[in-house]
């Protein structure tokens, strides 16, 4: 895929969505922590609706602290993997009021470092909490970035980094959210709708679907 192509493909998705951002409902960096690694295999509804039990009662590293796992546990119950998460999230509280005085660090190493954090919670924390032009590949951008050949790769990291090296720099900051949303409601995994895709004639995925 050409430049021209590329760009003309995320000036049309800054049109249609010109200030996209995450699904997940937060306020703070440490509830968009919290909220990203309990997303981890579970839908963005489903968190939202765990978090808004948990959050009016803990949303401080201290308070979640003070539930301790099980009383954790009791609030995200209904999320996948609920305990290996309630698991993670309070050795992460432990690091972030020990090394960093409570707060969310705005460091990819730092962040990487904390229990239940992989690459793609860090750039989506990095980039939604702090305004860093990271792009967190998971798998509707997997996805779109292959089957549109915007960015084909074979693994996570060779299609972020073709994403940033090829997304044109105005864009970057907002691509990992047009990509998302455009993978979850428009370029689905079993069946696209490209019948109503506003980048159907761009995109070089070469079975396009019709309705």
């Amino acid at each position: 895929m050409n430049a021209q192509k590329r760009r003309e493909i995320f000036q049309r998705l800054a049109a249609a969505n010109p200030q996209p951002t995450t699904e997940l409902h937060y306020r703070t960096p440490f509830e968009l922590l919290v909220a990203v690694v309990l997303s981890a295999q579970a839908t963005d509804k489903g968190v939202n609706l765990a978090t808004a039990r948990l959050f009016p009662v803990a949303n401080t590293p201290e308070k979640i602290l003070a539930l301790g796992q099980a009383g954790l546990e009791e609030y995200i119950k209904t999320i996948g993997l609920y305990r290996s998460k309630a698991k993670h999230l309070i050795a992460t509280c432990a690091i972030l009021l020990r090394e960093h005085g409570g707060q969310v660090p705005e460091d990819r190493e730092a962040l990487e470092k904390l229990p239940g954090v992989g690459r793609k919670t860090a750039n989506v924390v990095l980039n939604t909490a702090f305004g860093h032009p990271t792009i967190a590949v998971d798998t509707h951008i997997f996805r779109v970035a292959n089957r549109t050949r915007l960015a084909p790769g074979k693994t996570v990291l060779e299609v972020e980094n073709k994403l940033l090296k090829t997304v044109p720099a105005e864009f970057r900051q907002d691509a990992h959210h047009w990509l998302i949303l455009h993978g979850r409601y428009v370029c689905k995994a079993r069946r696209p709708e490209c019948w109503r895709c506003l980048i159907g004639d761009l995109c070089e995925y070469p079975a396009k679907v019709t309705p």
